[in-house]
This record gives structure tokens, sequence and C-alpha cells, in this order.
């Protein structure tokens, strides 16, 4: 029987496991719909503007909520970082990692600092969430390996593992900087 610490980590990983359903579920179906979006030349194009909104939502919201320059800093790097390995990545298939694994390494990394904020046990969270990331990555390779559509690929090990790596790091830096910014606004002046 698992037991969670607080009704938000029980919503974390519940979420969690909704995106992994999600993601092992579409599986067999994404090869179809990647090769549509391919024969009308939308697949390109499609993934650049998805990414794109979801930048501009990131930034937006960061500049919404009055964020403190390291804190913006830290987003607009973090955007930058996203931008640079989605343009150096050869196809869209590829590009989706980025995304998928990526908010499964949130999911996962704040699940586990929720539930060491409430006693339990949890050593190093950061490197937790991403092997955790990292094995349901491989767990969706390893699906590939029966799918007739699919085929297993080491290299998307390594893509899945990257976008937990700069997910999760990115998650410490933002939290960081709050700390920074908390710490010096409470100095006098």
């Amino acid at each position: 029987m698992v037991s969670f610490t607080s009704g938000r980590e029980r919503r974390l990983w519940a979420w969690t496991l909704a995106v992994v359903v999600a993601i092992y579920a579409t599986l067999g179906l994404a090869r179809t719909l990647s090769d549509e979006l391919r024969n009308r030349d939308l697949l390109d194009n499609t993934f650049f503007t998805a990414f794109v909104v979801l930048v501009v939502a990131v930034v937006v919201r960061a500049l919404r909520l009055r964020r403190s320059g390291g804190e913006i800093f830290v987003v607009l790097v973090t955007a930058i970082v996203y931008l640079m390995m989605f343009l150096r990545m050869a196809s869209p298939e590829e590009r989706s990692h980025l995304l998928e694994y990526g908010v499964v390494a949130l999911l996962v990394h704040e699940a586990l600092i929720e539930r060491a904020s409430h006693g339990g046990h949890v050593p190093r969270p950061a490197l937790l969430a991403i092997a955790i990331t990292s094995a349901i990555g491989t767990v969706d390779e390893c699906i590939q390996l029966v799918l007739p559509s699919r085929v297993f690929d080491p290299v998307d090990l390594g893509f899945n593992a990257l976008a937990a790596v700069v997910a999760v790091g990115a998650s410490l830096a933002l939290s960081q900087a709050r700390r920074w910014h908390a710490s010096r606004s409470r100095e006098p002046t």
C-alpha cells in the first residue's frame, strides 16, 4: 500500500501517472500522427509553433507574477537552452522527448520534494527524479521493441535523460534564485 505524506504529493503522483499513461498509450498512434503531419508538410511547423507557444506562456507567466530578476534570468536561460536543443535535434519526434520527459521529471521532482518536506525519507530528490524519469523513458523504449510501427532507439534513452536533467536543473536553479531573492529581501538596507 502506497502512503502519501500530503494531498499535494498524492496529486503530483496522480498527474505523473496520467502523463506517463498518456505517453505510453500514444506510442502506437504517434507514428501515424507524425507521418500524417509530415505528408502534409506540417510536422516541423507544428512542433516549432507548439514550442514557441510554450516558451511565450512560461515567460509571460514569469513576468505576470512579478518575479525577481534572478528568476526571470533563470527562465530566459532555460528557454534558450531548450531552444538550442530543439533546433539541434534532427527530427520533431526527437523533440517530443524534451517536452514529454521534461514534464515527467518536473512532476516526479516536485512529488519527491513534497514528500521530503513532510518528513518522508528522500535521498537526493533531484538525482532520484532524474533516475525515475530515465527509467520511465527506458520502459517507453522497451515497449517500442514489440510495436511493429516503432523502433527501440538507444539515442532516445539519452534524450529522455537529457530532458530530465535540463528540467530538474532548471527547477533547482529557479528555487535557488527564489531563495537568494528572499534572503536579499530580508537584509536590512
